[in-house]
Order: C-alpha cells, then structure tokens, then sequence
C-alpha cells in the first residue's frame, strides 16, 4: 500500500465539527465519573502488573489523553487494562520493568504501523474461541494473583508462573493475616451492595450515592478504617512509599539494539493484545451507541499512546470495556469526555496523593478479584457442549496455556490449532465424484468424467489421488468438472498440472468444464490453461461433450 493511502483523522475532529454547546456538561459529567472510576482500577492494575501504583495512574492520564484526543471512536476510554496483567507482569519478571518499558514502546511503533498499513480489519478475525479462552485464562491469573494480598500472605514476591504462584500460596498459608481477610471481605461486600444502598436514604443523597462508584465507596471506607482504627495489614504507603504528588518525570529508557532482539516476543505479545483488546471495546462501544468506528485510526492512536507512556514510566495502553461502559451510561458523547477524565485523575494526583497512603492492599485485592470475576466469560464453559469439537479444542487450549503458561504461548497455539482444525474442516468438505457418463457414450471415444466439490489446496490435494494413481486404465479424454470448485491455490494448480502431464504422457487428453473466476484467473496466469491446448476448457459439461463427440442427452 503507498503513502498516497495514509490517512490520519482523529475522531474528535469530527466530533467538534457538530459539537453543541449541551454537549459540553454531559461530557463534562461523564469523563468526571468515569475518572473517579478509573483511580482504583489504574492503580490496582498498576500493581498487579508488577509496577508501582502510580505508574497505573500515569498510564490512565497519559495514555487516556492520547487515546481520546487521537482514536477512531467517540467514546472509548484508554488507560491500563485487565487483560494485559498477567501479560505485563510475567514480562517485567523475566526481563524487568526496564525492557517491559521498552517491549511497550516498540508495541507501539507495531501498532502505529498496523494502522497505517490498514491493517485494523484483519484483528477482526481472530477467532471468538481464542478470545474467550485467553479472557477468562486473564481472569483466573488475575484472580490467582490477588490471593497474596487478600489474605495478607507473607510473601516477598509473587512468581509470574501461575503453578509456581500455586506453591508459594500453599506454602505461606500459615501467615494468613485475618484483618487483612476482614478487608478483603467487606470491600466486595460494598462493591457489591453499594449501588443498591441508596434506596434505604434519605431522598435527598439517593442520586449523589447512585452516581458513586461502589469501588471508590470500599475504597475510601477501608482506608479510613486503616487510619482510624490503626489496623495492622500492607498498604500502599508501606509497600511503595505512597504516591508521589506531581506530575510524571520524562524520562529516557536504557535502550541498546541487543536487549532489543530479545524483546521481539514480548513486543509482538502487548502489540496483538492491545489491537484485539481496544477493537473489540470500540465494536462494543459501536453497538452501545449505534456509531462505527475507524479501526485503523485507532490503532494509530493507540501505538502513540503506548509509544510515549513509557517515556513517563507508564505501561501499556489499550480500550478499557469497564471505563468505556461507564463513560456511555453516564452520557458522554464526545470524545471530550475522556480528556476529562484524564485530567480528573490529573488532578486527583496532584491534590490528594498523599491520601493513597493508607490504601490497604487487601482493598485493591478485593476489587481486583470483582473485576476479574466480571471480565470473564464463565458462562461459556457450561455453553461448550453446544459448540462443534473444533471451537472446543481452541478455546480450552487458550485458557489452560494462558493459565499455566502465558498469553504469549496460548495466543500463539490458538492460533495455530485453528488454522489447522480450519484447514482440516475445509478440506473434510472438499470430495471426488465420478460423473456417470454411460448412457452418453457415442463410442466414437472413451471418456470418463469426474466432478470437483470446495476447495482444492494444499489440505484437501489427496482428494486426487485416486487420479493421480499411475496404474489406473485411463480414458482417451477425461472430463474435468470445476463448477463447485469455488477455491484453488498453487498446491491445488501443481496436482491438477501433474495429472494433466500423467494424461499426456498416455496419449489422452484432459477436458475443464466450468472453472469459476478464481481458479480460472489462477490457470490463466500460471500457463496451465495454454498448456492444456485448444478446445479443452468449456463452460458447460452439455458443450464440452458435444466437442469430444457425445451429444448431450435431452434435459440435461
């Protein structure tokens, strides 16, 4: 594709172009909500990733300034995701958080690129198999992940290997911390109950408390119990210091081409997620509020986003379906309602930063674990049965390699366990049919005839071989029926050519009946229809009969 194809549109400019001035306040309205919500989420992502909380938020100001100012959609929301936990943190435990940095700025450069060659439409055909699967392999990882801090486990530092993560669970249960348990407990509780709560108020707090988000509600009531009953569990302070107050450090990675080639995995592995991921929030968003979104554009902007992030200490960006949700509902209708809720989360950081202080750790397990259980698909295992063995095999292929292994390897096998079941159902469906000609036989030549069904590749070739088969006694002209043939690759080309040589070879002749365009436009181009000669290619059985010397019989 060339430059002259390159197109760069934001979203937002088309946006503006038809902005209302009643737009501005729901805009306004939303994007604060929709922040509100964010805070917990980007920190608690943050430290499931394996880096520091304000290293989640960064990702949510920076990363989601960029995705609404630059995106293809109006209304998706960027920031630091679920799906991209387990991910990021097995890479920042392999190879740290410095190449993790630098893994997510070449993502981004793949990205950017992906988008610019209009390549956002091929994401699109992923099979749903490998989605679900590898969605709820995420969740039981993320799940698995939070144990420690539910429970208040004594341990230094989870493993990134979900088995090894299995040991030193059961080998530290001892240390189980029962305050910590108390927390982790009472903040599903609230995130649980709370949208309910209001009903049982006085009238005039039920829209204020419908309108606070249940994790902002567990979280603010469990740190405030922290600091007014002094209770002994971990929280941010004490595990990270606290948040610091102001705005991120541009700062260089340590970059050389030798780290680089060993990040290629990691690079192509955040790449892929962060495309299907915030494709297939803006297809959701799409449905929610009946527009279309620019696949491509997004992309672009999403490589940019995850481009400059790490310059900030920020990790990976990509669409966020929680946020996005709670940005529809609460009425944006720009993306100017992600600008504001990147600048509310900015200002929150540098208003009320030290506050994080005495966030327990159990509290953002607790949440954590509520997203986890929301973000998978649960209903899809009891669903299997109804599904053919194929769909079965990739997605519980997806999920037990994601969960035992990584997302890298389970994305990677999907992939290839379905090309092959695809590769093999198609060619289960191509077949041979020998056409009766005996009641058509004029005797002035012996013909036999034969039919072609689906698709002739390299899966279904051995559906020749009965013709190819050298001691068979072959007629004077053999009739090649290709009007069902609706596909045929080189492979195809390649056995239909060595029969044609095998038939030559005999003194007999080869006759093609019917051959639809591509497979046509493939004969042409490759020789074989010149190679063939004259009078053998025929656009009906009835005239490539009557030209080898066999009237057709009546009706046929």
């Amino acid at each position: 594709m060339g430059l002259g194809a390159f197109r760069f549109r934001p979203r937002l400019v088309d946006s503006l172009r038809g902005y209302r001035a009643s737009d501005l306040p729901a805009d306004i309205s939303a994007g604060i909500t929709v922040g509100i919500v964010a805070l917990p989420l980007a920190m608690a992502f943050g430290i499931a990733s394996g880096v520091r909380p304000e290293q989640g938020l960064f990702t949510a100001i920076i990363g989601g300034l960029l995705v609404s100012l630059l995106g293809g959609t109006k209304v998706q929301i960027g920031g630091p995701a679920g799906a991209f936990v387990a991910l990021l943190y097995a890479i920042g435990e392999r190879y740290g958080i410095a190449n993790l940095l630098i893994a997510t700025l070449m993502a981004g450069v793949l990205l950017f690129l992906m988008g610019a060659l209009k390549l956002g439409s091929l994401v699109r055909f992923v099979p749903v198999s490998i989605i679900v699967g590898f969605t709820n392999g995420i969740a039981v990882v993320i799940a698995l992940q939070q144990v420690k801090d539910f429970l208040g486990l004594a341990i230094d530092r989870m493993p990134a290997n979900s088995l090894s993560q299995l040991h030193a669970l059961g080998t530290h249960l001892h240390t189980i911390n029962p305050v910590a348990v108390a927390i982790g407990i009472a903040t599903l509780v609230i995130i649980i109950v709370w949208p309910k709560s209001y009903l049982a108020v006085a009238p005039g707090w039920r829209r204020w408390l419908a309108r606070a988000p249940g994790t902002i509600a567990a979280l603010v009531l469990a740190t405030l119990a922290v600091k007014l009953f002094g209770l002994q569990v971990e929280t941010v302070g004490s595990r990270f210091g606290g948040i610091p107050q102001g705005l991120p450090v541009f700062a260089l990675p340590a970059f050389d081409w030798q780290t680089a080639q060993n990040l290629v995995a990691p690079t192509l592995a955040i790449a892929l997620l962060g495309a299907i991921e915030s494709l297939l929030c803006a297809r959701m968003a799409d449905s929610m509020i009946d527009d279309r979104h620019d696949p491509n554009q997004e992309l672009m902007a999403q490589g940019m986003a995850n481009f400059i992030v790490p310059f900030f200490g920020g990790i990976a960006v990509t669409g966020t379906i929680a946020r996005t949700v709670t940005n529809i509902r609460s009425g944006a209708r720009s993306p100017i309602a992600g600008v504001v809720h990147a600048l509310t989360l900015l200002a929150i950081v540098l208003l009320a930063a030290p506050l994080a202080s005495d966030i327990p750790m159990a509290a953002l397990a607790g949440i954590l674990l509520f997203v986890a259980w929301n973000m998978g698909e649960w209903r899809a295992f009891p669903q299997l049965k109804q599904f053919t063995i194929n769909y079965r095999v990739v997605m519980l292929a997806t999920f037990l390699l994601t969960v035992i292994f990584d997302l890298t390897v389970a994305v990677e096998v999907g992939l290839v366990l379905a090309s092959l079941l695809f590769i093999v159902r198609i060619a289960s469906v191509t077949r041979l049919e020998r056409i009766d000609l005996s009641e058509r036989m004029s005797g002035l030549a012996s013909v036999e005839g034969w039919r072609l069904f689906g698709s002739l590749f390299f899966g279904s070739v051995n559906r020749l071989e009965p013709l190819l088969d050298p001691t068979r006694p072959v007629a004077d002209i053999t009739v090649l029926d290709l009007h069902q043939l609706i596909n045929l690759d080189t492979t195809g080309l390649d056995a239909l050519q060595s029969f044609h040589r095998m038939l030559d070879k005999r003194g007999k002749r080869l006759v093609i009946v019917g051959a639809n365009t591509q497979p046509l436009s493939l004969m042409e181009r490759s020789g074989f229809t010149a190679a063939l000669g004259d009078h053998s290619l025929f656009d009906t059985l009835d005239a490539a009969l009557a030209a080898v010397g066999t009237p057709p019989a009546p009706g046929d």
